[in-house]
């Protein structure tokens, strides 16, 4: 069964979301294998980014356990030195409510590492 979409005022009907197809990986070691190298990439273009941004644009598999996961995935990267804490934002994933998520930027190994 679909949801039925109401056009807007002006008669336009607004485009689809995204649906959450996410896939989740069983291992944590083949899980870190995927993902490493698109937040290796994003780091190397030395903008600020959440680790939700990162997974939505790459549609990166969930991890094992993704409460502690993804943040330990961070963690590793900002010890190996690819990435720093840049501050905080509200995320944009659609089941967060705009929760106030870490953002990070990375370094000048991200940009070597990458090359």
């Amino acid at each position: 069964m679909t949801t039925p979409v109401q056009p807007a005022l002006d008669g336009t009907v607004p485009e689809p979301r995204k649906t959450q197809t996410q896939q989740r990986t069983e291992d944590y070691e083949t899980w870190l294998e995927i993902v490493w190298p698109p937040f290796i990439a994003a780091a190397a273009t030395g903008r600020t980014f959440t680790c939700y941004e990162i997974a939505d644009a790459y549609d990166l598999p969930a991890p094992p356990n993704p409460q502690a996961h993804w943040g330990r995935l961070m963690t590793l990267l900002k010890d190996e030195g690819y990435v720093r804490t840049a501050g905080w934002a509200c995320t944009n994933r659609p089941t967060a409510h705009h929760s106030g998520v870490r953002t990070w930027k990375g370094t000048a190994a991200a940009r070597r590492a990458a090359a």
